[in-house]
């Protein structure tokens, strides 16, 4: 099997959509303190709400999903499934690791969702599902993130799509790294609850 070179470009293109700081973007036109200088100083949808501004924590939420979206829809379009994995693959490490803001962005759940939304619609659907009701039963953001996201590739795998089921696995544990510190103060009993002050 050869290596198509659409496929690099695909990954590149991902990288680009996913390093799109939409957290950052949206609460500096809204003149909101330098978002990098509050709460955690990621750029994700959580840290937005901490500015007290539920609307840019949701135009941000809706941003960072659609980025991981449109790159594997447009990829995909033009290349084919792999084009697609590779391209929602970039975008999750974009939005991780955005090269200009010195490869420190957020944490990437909303991405990761986006990107399941375009590879394989019904498992971002069990990802929701899931997110929703650990959060209810413990209100902890990251750990539902988590148990979500663990979840999703063995229902990749359960419905027979071993690739996404491979290429969710290598994101969940870039994503469970990416919250090495929720982690940590999920250990120690410290970990903000929704809704806590």
């Amino acid at each position: 099997m050869t290596f198509e070179p659409f496929l690099i470009v695909a990954f590149f293109v991902g990288y680009f959509f996913g390093s799109i700081p939409f957290g950052l973007l949206l609460t500096k036109f809204a003149g909101t303190e330098d978002l990098r200088s509050i709460g955690s100083g990621s750029i994700g949808a959580t840290n937005v709400l901490r500015t007290g501004r539920k609307g840019l924590a949701a135009g941000t939420l809706i941003g960072d999903a659609l980025k991981g979206t449109l790159a594997v829809v447009v990829c995909g379009y033009y290349g084919g499934p792999n084009a697609a994995m590779l391209a929602g693959f970039g975008a999750f490490l974009g939005h991780l690791y955005p090269v200009w803001l010195k490869f420190k962005g957020g944490k990437g759940v909303a991405t990761y969702i986006g990107v399941l939304i375009g590879l394989f619609w019904p498992a971002a659907i069990v990802f929701c599902v899931m997110w929703i009701a650990t959060a209810i039963t413990t209100r902890y953001s990251s750990l539902s993130a988590l148990i979500a996201a663990f979840v999703t590739p063995l229902f990749l795998w359960w419905f027979l799509h071993p690739a996404l089921a491979s290429l969710f696995a290598v994101m969940t544990l870039l994503l469970f790294y990416a919250h090495r510190e929720n982690i940590k103060r999920l250990q120690t009993g410290t970990e903000s609850r929704i809704g806590a002050k």
